[in-house]
Formats: C-alpha cells, sequence, structure tokens
C-alpha cells in the first residue's frame, strides 16, 4: 500500500480505535483524568518522536512491532510519572484532577513542541553527547519553563469560589486562565503552518535557519500571527475562546498531523514552495474541518448529549480532548512508534 491510501487506511482505522477507547468513559472522567493522564504522556511523545527520531539506541535494532511496544510503554512510564509530579504540586493531589492541573498538562505539551520543534532541542542537543540525555533534560525543562509561564500569565481567580481551589495552585498570572490555554494553542497553530512550508521563508536565510535565530524568530512571528488570529476571532468577531479554539485552531492543528504524518505529506509532493505550503493548509484545514464536523455528529452516540458554549464549554471541551488529547497521540503512537506496522512491512532500522 501506498501513499496517500496507505495514510487514509491508517487514519481510518486509528479514529476507529480512538472512539472505542473515548466511549470506555463518561464525560467528566473523560474531561478530567483522560485528558490529564494523555496531556502527561504527549509531551514525552514528542521527545520519542521528534528529538529521538523514534528510534534511540535501546530499541534501535528491535524489529516491529517489539520496537513499537518499547516506546510506547516507555512513553507511558515516564508520562505517569511526571503527571504523578504534577498532580502533586500542581494539582494539589485533588482527586479527580482539577481544571487548573488539567490547563497546565494543556500548556505543557505547547511548550514542548515549542522546544523541540522551534527550537530543534537547542540547547540540550548541543551540549549532551547523547540524544537520550538530552531528551530527558529537555522534557525537564519543558515543564521548569511550562510551570515559571503558567504562574506569570495564568489567573484564576475567578475559581476561587470552587471548594477544591485552596487545596491547589493558586496562580494570579496577568490573563485570565482559559483565554490564556486558547492563546497558547492559537499560536501553536502557526508552528504547524510554517511546517507546511517547509519552514520557508526562513530557508532563504542560511542566518536565520541556525540555532537560536531559527527559534526565536519562528516564536516571534507565532506569537504575532497568533495573536491576531485571536484577536480577530474572539475581540472582533465575538466568539466564546473555547468555541474559537474548536473552530479553527485544534481543526487545522489535527488536519495537519493528518497530512503530515499520516499521509507523509504525499498530497502535494510534487509542488514547490511556496505554492506547497499554500496547498498543504487549505487541505489540512479542509481535512481538520470536515473530521472536527464528524466527530461532533458522533459525540452524542459515542458519549452523550453535551452543553455548547459558556459557561461550561461541555461539548467544546469533549471535542478538543477526542481529536487533540486522544486521537493525536494515538495517530504519532500508530505512525512514528510502529511506523503504521503492520499495514507497512516491519524492518529493523
Amino acid at each position: 500500500m501506498k501513499q496517500p491510501a496507505l495514510g487514509i487506511v491508517s487514519t481510518i482505522l486509528i479514529i476507529a480505535l480512538s472512539f472505542g477507547f473515548i466511549s470506555l468513559f463518561d464525560f467528566s472522567t473523560l474531561g478530567s483524568w483522560v485528558i490529564f493522564v494523555m496531556a502527561a504522556i504527549i509531551p514525552m511523545e514528542i521527545v520519542i518522536g521528534v528529538t529521538w527520531g523514534a528510534n534511540p539506541g535501546f530499541v534501535s535494532s528491535r524489529p516491529q512491532p517489539l520496537k513499537g511496544i518499547l516506546l510506547v510503554l516507555v512513553n507511558i512510564a515516564v508520562g505517569l510519572i511526571v503527571g504523578g509530579i504534577c498532580h502533586a504540586v500542581v494539582g494539589g493531589a485533588i482527586a479527580p484532577p482539577v481544571p487548573i492541573l488539567v490547563l497546565f498538562g494543556i500548556v505543557s505539551v505547547v511548550v514542548t513542541f515549542w522546544l523541540a520543534i522551534m527550537f530543534g532541542g537547542w540547547p540540550f542537543n548541543s551540549l549532551i553527547k547523547s540524544p537520550v540525555g538530552a531528551g530527558v533534560a529537555m522534557l525537564a525543562a519543558c515543564y521548569i519553563l511550562n510551570y515559571l509561564l503558567f504562574r506569570l500569565f495564568f489567573d484564576f481567580s475567578f475559581m476561587a469560589g470552587a471548594p477544591w481551589y485552596k487545596a491547589s495552585i493558586d496562580p494570579h498570572g496577568m490573563f485570565n486562565g482559559v483565554n490564556a490555554q486558547v492563546f497558547y494553542v492559537t499560536a501553536l497553530t502557526f508552528l504547524f503552518v510554517l511546517l507546511h512550508f517547509d519552514l520557508w521563508p526562513f530557508t532563504l536565510s542560511p542566518a536565520v535557519m541556525k540555532q537560536p535565530v531559527l527559534g526565536i524568530v519562528w516564536t516571534l512571528l507565532s506569537l504575532a500571527l497568533g495573536a491576531l488570529a485571536y484577536y480577530i476571532g474572539v475581540n472582533t468577531m465575538g466568539m466564546d475562546p473555547m468555541v474559537f479554539l474548536i473552530s479553527g485552531p485544534i481543526p487545522f492543528i489535527f488536519g495537519t498531523i493528518v497530512l503530515l504524518n499520516m499521509l507523509h505529506n504525499s498530497l502535494f509532493a510534487k509542488f514547490s514552495q511556496p505554492l506547497k505550503g499554500v496547498l498543504n493548509c487549505i487541505a489540512a484545514a479542509v481535512i481538520g474541518v470536515l473530521l472536527a464536523k464528524m466527530y461532533g455528529a458522533l459525540a452524542p452516540v459515542v458519549t452523550g448529549v453535551l452543553k455548547p458554549g459558556p459557561p461550561t464549554n461541555d461539548f467544546e471541551i469533549w471535542l478538543a480532548t477526542a481529536l487533540l488529547g486522544v486521537t493525536f497521540p494515538f495517530l504519532i503512537f500508530f505512525a512514528e512508534f510502529f511506523k503504521m506496522w503492520p499495514l507497512v512491512k516491519a524492518k529493523a532500522e
């Protein structure tokens, strides 16, 4: 089976598996324990897939599916350890996880993407020769940096009436915590936009393509475009932040994962930049929106009827969790850890 048929079939199979997984939980569990545990797993998944290239030395000679199984087990083990620490330090060891802890976990994923992709693992891969050691050091730095940024930018005083509030972290940052999370993810969207363009026009300047210059320039551009998109959607158009999030940023990111990781960027491979990037972005948006609509239509069957919009945003939380909290990591497990085994012949790399 060749691309794009391979990617399409693989995506359908993983989506079906994801719906089966989601159906095991009621909404209260999905929106607390499930999203928290998955958010604790994803940063290590990024380290394994990006920093380690899904082929660290301790499994590089293993054939599939053993390699994929070992990588998943390592991923889950590290994620549970990190999640346990965050649960105690940030969440006050309260069960089920409080909303502040869930948001902390979500934005830790954004910070990990930032360091792993925008900065390409710099400076850890320059200071530490071992890719495994560099990845572990970067993961630790991601959580430390995320904690500091969380305390600086996230304000949860509007949740002060909740009975669990005083038992958990009490950040009084610069912005409403929910809105800050939406901005984080919106800015992350433009990380993926640049991937569609193969980092064009940065590639036109060798000076820009060197770290940390690339990471700084890419970050500033993403923040500026993210702020513009957020301002247009939330301030100008008056959309509820969570409704805005599931209407644009999350579908685009999800569509990007399908296009780049599952279809291996094969749809417009014959085109040159910047046309290729434009076509990729359009395709990612269309694929993401269509799949988000499909997920939304199936939500009542899989989980039950959910109330959309403020104040609870139940439907928006469910859709964001289903797309990026569950299906996204499952897609990466299959595409990167298992290299689409058994649909693709297993080889020892």
